[in-house]
Order: structure tokens, then sequence, then C-alpha cells
């Protein structure tokens, strides 16, 4: 299990590998979800991300959880703990950002990808909400 990819509307595939030291229960579990497809849409208070609040269900422990990010690290909102603002939420982070809660972080962009990472980001910032593919990379 080394990761996914994402394919954007206009073909463009982004990798992404796993951290299956850090997450390893969010690695698995995300993984099983694989392939799905959602609409993100651009967050507004907490940076340079895109982000849906439909993302895959996933009934695991809170692990690598922070508020803290690098560009390029996806994030996902486990279902424990409840009081999470986060729950059911997944986000991407192009550039700097801050989340308004806890996520498990358990991906990062492989850095030869950053740079298709951030014009999607800027695309769906400038142009709107976006469908994305997920799916698991076989390489």
């Amino acid at each position: 299990m080394k990761g996914f990819i994402i394919t954007t509307k206009n073909g463009s595939i982004i990798r992404f590998g796993y951290y299956t030291e850090m997450a390893p229960v969010t690695v698995l579990a995300f993984d099983e979800q694989l392939p799905f497809s959602r609409i993100f849409f651009h967050a507004r208070v907490s940076g340079q991300e895109f982000w849906i609040d439909n993302a895959p269900v996933l009934d695991i422990i809170q692990e690598n959880a922070s508020v803290f990010t690098i560009p390029g690290e996806v994030v996902i909102g486990p279902l424990q703990p409840t009081r999470a603002k986060t729950s059911g939420c997944m986000g991407i982070y192009y550039g700097e950002g801050k989340g308004l809660d806890c996520c498990n972080i358990f991906a990062k962009v492989f850095d030869e990808d950053l740079l298709l990472l951030q014009a999607l980001g800027e695309s769906i910032w400038k142009q709107g909400e976006q469908e994305l593919y997920f799916e698991k990379m076989h390489r």
C-alpha cells in the first residue's frame, strides 16, 4: 500500500504517498474506501485547502491528529471523538493552512506533483467546485 492518485476533470493525475508509520489505522481504512469520487470546494477560513464534508466514513481512532499541516498533506476527520468539528470532513492542503479542529493527517503529495496540486487548488479557488476521482496507486 503505497498511496493513491487523484484524477482531475482535465485528466491530470496527482500522486499521494501514505503515512503508513504515523497513521496506519487511517491509511488502511481510507485505502479500503477506494475508488470513489467527490465534489471538492475551496476552504473559506483554513487557508490554501480544498475540502468536503461528505468524506468516506472512517469509524476509526484519532491518530497523527493536528490542526497544523504542511503543503501537500491530506487530512480526514474520523467519527471519533464525537465532539470533533471535522468528523466526516476531508481536506487537501496545497499551501499554507490551519484546520478548524484536529484531523488525522495520513498522506502527502509526491514532491514532484506539488505544482500540479497547487494548480488544482488555484483552479478550485478561482473557478469553483470540482469533482475529483480517487483510486489506489498501482505502481
